[in-house]
């Protein structure tokens, strides 16, 4: 059975929170897998609102350490280390992360032990199993940042109906048709090509808080879902290179130009609390496929 991959939007908003929107948080759900990218303050409430146990969280990728993308991790952390989390918890980030967790830790009373696993990346293919891998890109926002993409690997199927049809019954002759191998059976020979299909490989990139910058288009090459900030409309470009952030436009020519299926805004400034449409039917002039979320949005793909 192929699995969707499940993005939840736990937060929208940018450096300051309104009624509506929440810090910057991201939680990316795949088989056993829960991802949280970013961990803005009320990070865990959201969980609660969304419906979702933070006890499931096996990752955590930061992408910067700004106050407004990290300061839900001590609250979360003592939930977690309160609720008896048993696993390590792999949390990845930019330069410096280990100095901040370690100080995060080290200044709070937790009521119980976590075990947290910190790994600084940057510019690499990070982790990787049989089904899926994870990489990071530096960004340019005037402190380490990382941009991240999730690939969830292409794979070669079995395709029921024809099996039926071909009234192979299931058991470890399975196998061999899963790695591309021909079979005989019942003594007759099947070709693999004939039984089976490939999945194509999914690709979400998430590109928080950066200015325009020579990688971030090829880093996006390709995606399924392009989630990217969009902090600032075209009239504020001036003002958007300054604090080295996206316009809704330029997220919407990264996306055309990178090829990408879909392109999901977030990391909306407040300024454009009442007028959501400045910033959408901006990107849409550049992109068609261009999406604006709201916190607790979910999208699968």
């Amino acid at each position: 059975m192929i699995q969707d991959i499940k993005i939840t939007f736990l937060g929208t908003a940018d450096a300051i929170p309104t009624a509506r929107r929440n810090h910057t948080a991201i939680l990316l759900s795949y088989a056993n897998e829960n991802i949280l990218v970013d961990c803005g303050e009320g990070t865990q409430r959201q969980f609660r609102l969304a419906g979702l146990n933070p006890l499931k969280l096996t990752r955590i990728l930061i992408t910067h350490w700004h106050g407004d993308h990290v300061l839900g991790l001590p609250g979360l952390f003592q939930t977690l280390a309160f609720q008896g989390y048993n696993k390590t918890l792999h949390l990845f980030g930019p330069k410096g992360t280990k100095k901040y967790v370690d100080e995060v830790l080290n200044t709070f009373v937790f009521a119980g032990k976590l075990d947290v696993k910190i790994e600084e990346v940057s510019n690499k293919k990070f982790f990787e199993t049989k089904d899926f891998y994870l990489e990071a890109k530096s960004m340019s926002h005037g402190c380490p940042c990382n941009a991240y993409c999730f690939v969830k690997k292409g794979s070669l199927r079995i395709d029921k109906a024809k099996l039926k049809k071909a009234k192979i019954t299931p058991g470890p002759i399975l196998q061999e048709i899963k790695q591309g191998k021909d079979i005989i059976f019942n003594g007759k020979k099947f070709k693999a090509k004939d039984l089976t299909y490939k999945a194509d490989e999914k690709k979400i990139c998430f590109v928080l808080d950066t200015k325009l910058n020579p990688d971030v288009v090829d880093f996006a090459k390709n995606s399924d879902l392009l989630i990217s900030e969009a902090g600032f409309s075209s009239e504020l470009e001036e003002k958007a290179n300054e604090y080295k952030h996206l316009t809704s436009k330029q997220a919407a020519e990264i996306a055309k130009k990178a090829k990408v299926k879909k392109l999901v805004l977030t990391h909306i400034s407040q300024r454009y609390e009442k007028n959501l449409g400045k910033i959408l039917n901006e990107a849409k002039k550049y992109f068609k496929n261009s999406f604006l979320v709201k916190d607790l949005d979910v999208v699968k793909i």
